[in-house]
């Protein structure tokens, strides 16, 4: 290591231009941040349900991830809220019948896709897991399609492995909303003699269009997510 006077630690200053795929998702983010009107809510979810059912099915060997549990609420809850499960374009909301998930995915070289499992509502938990598990594959091999790069109608951004708990997802324009999930923590709350129980506590963050979706729909949806969530016993 040589060290000189204006870098004591020989630790050379770089310029590390943005190109190719990295200008891309630069040019994205400028262009969300610069078009829609976001706003995000935030939220706490207790997942001691969802852990023990994601237990009880690897017990039966059955292979899903927290994440996947947390999809098949996602796509519960907005079958039940379809304002929030559509893009923005041309002066219009176009709202899809259909969930198209986009599942966003951090590759190596700083680099982050999220393509869409399509049709993801009609999926069973199984279906959708192999379906993520082969987004995820073919991400890291550019196997993905421009469909999928492009088809999404509501996506997914999962920190919950980090030490973030809440976040500010940015939208995955002309998607109207992306839920952001962060880490999981243990919290103290007060059992049913007013003693102290450990219950697992997860955050959620919603970001969404005010163009598109106002705050207290948005309000209901991720309301409705977190009730859902808690209630993954089946």
């Amino acid at each position: 290591m040589t060290q000189t006077p204006s870098d004591p630690q020989g630790l050379a200053d770089r310029v590390v231009p943005l190109r190719g795929a990295r200008a891309m998702i630069a040019q994205k983010m400028r262009s969300s941040l610069g078009e829609t009107a976001q706003l995000t809510h935030h939220a706490d979810c207790f997942a001691d349900a969802l852990l023990a059912r994601k237990a009880a099915l690897q017990k039966d060997g059955v292979r899903v991830s927290v994440e996947d549990l947390i999809l098949d609420a996602v796509v519960t809850a907005l079958a039940r809220h379809p304002h929030m499960n559509g893009t923005l374009s041309e002066g219009a909301v176009h709202l899809s019948a259909a969930v198209h998930l986009g599942v966003a995915i951090a590759l190596p070289g700083n680099l982050l896709v999220a393509p869409a499992i399509f049709n993801a509502g009609a999926m069973d938990l199984q279906s959708r897991a192999a379906a993520r598990r082969d987004l995820a594959e073919r991400a890291r091999t550019n196997r993905l399609t421009v469909p999928e790069m492009t088809g999404g109608t509501f996506t997914v951004s999962n920190l919950g492995l980090s030490r973030v708990r809440y976040f500010t997802p940015i939208l995955n324009t002309p998607q109207i909303a992306i839920l952001g999930i962060g880490r999981m923590e243990e919290v103290a709350c007060r059992g049913e003699d007013d003693g102290p129980v450990w219950r697992t506590s997860m955050g959620l963050s919603l970001t969404f269009d005010h163009q598109a979706v106002d705050g207290a729909p948005a309000a209901a949806f991720l309301s409705d997510l977190c009730e859902s969530i808690e209630a993954r016993s089946g």
